[in-house]
Order: structure tokens, then C-alpha cells, then sequence
């Protein structure tokens, strides 16, 4: 036998409560989706991508350093949502040991640009979302400079 709820409002909750449920999940999953998560089989392959800056955060679960960035780099990958030509990504050391050795990462967290495959050089400033997207828009230009540079030499 079904059973009506006497008032029309605690079943019309009863019925929206999972949509919103599942939005409300569907929306969280996706926090982090500007941060491209790397690994030992994808590393190459992604920051060898022509004509594209990887700005990558290196790091370890178990570090104080990395914990205390809290979203900040969640916050980076969102705030570059928009420049098609600069991916965020980050690399969990203690899990993908041969790419962070392989690009001479010793302390954490580390934050170095590559373009083209090639690593442009290591950021070492202010931990904040403005600082790191000043640096990372300039050091990209830059890099994409000296690669049309380069290229116009070969020809």
C-alpha cells in the first residue's frame, strides 16, 4: 500500500531533495576540475603540448607546506579557466616518484612553468592566486616568444 504524505509540501520535498542532492554533488566533483592531475604515464605526453605553458604544482599528501596551500591551487586552475593556452596541473610525488626526480623536485610544494616540453623556469614567490597569475601570464608570454624566436631562425 502506498502511503500519501498529508501535506503536499513534505512530498514535493521528498521528491526534489535527491535532484538537488544530485546537483549539489555533480557541482563539488567539479571543483578541482581546472587542475589537471598528472602522472607518471601522462606527464610527458601533456607538458610536451605545442604552443601550451603547463604550470605545475609538485607535492606530497604528508606535507605541512602543501596542506596550508588549502585551495589555493584549486583557485589557481579556476582562475585560468579562460587562457586556452596555459594548463594547471599538479603531481602527488610520493605516487609518481620518477617524474618528479626526472624534473629535480626536492622540496615541496614546488611550482615550476614548462612550454613545449621544456621546463622555463621555478616560481618562487607570494602563495596567492593574483602573484601566481601575474607570474605564470608574463613567464608564458615570455617562453612564447622565444619559441616563435627560435622557429623563425630555423626557417
Amino acid at each position: 500500500m502506498l502511503r500519501r504524505f498529508k501535506t503536499p509540501s513534505l512530498s514535493l520535498l521528498l521528491l526534489i531533495l535527491p535532484a538537488v542532492l544530485l546537483l549539489n554533488l555533480m557541482n563539488n566533483s567539479s571543483v578541482g576540475a581546472e587542475v589537471i592531475t598528472l602522472t607518471a604515464e601522462t606527464f610527458n605526453d601533456k607538458v610536451q603540448e605545442k604552443d601550451t605553458a603547463w604550470f605545475v604544482k609538485f607535492c606530497v599528501p604528508w606535507c605541512k607546506h602543501c596542506k596550508n596551500l588549502g585551495t589555493l591551487w584549486e583557485d589557481m586552475g579556476k582562475e585560468m579557466e579562460g587562457e586556452d593556452e596555459i594548463e594547471i596541473g599538479e603531481v602527488d610525488c610520493a605516487t609518481n616518484k620518477p617524474v618528479c626526480s626526472k624534473v629535480d623536485i626536492h622540496s615541496y610544494p614546488t611550482f615550476k612553468l614548462f612550454y613545449n616540453g621544456e621546463e622555463v623556469t621555478k616560481y618562487q614567490g607570494p602563495r596567492n592566486v593574483e602573484s601566481l597569475k601575474t607570474f605564470v601570464l608574463e613567464e608564458t608570454e615570455k617562453a612564447a616568444t622565444k619559441a616563435q624566436q627560435d622557429k623563425d631562425g630555423e626557417l
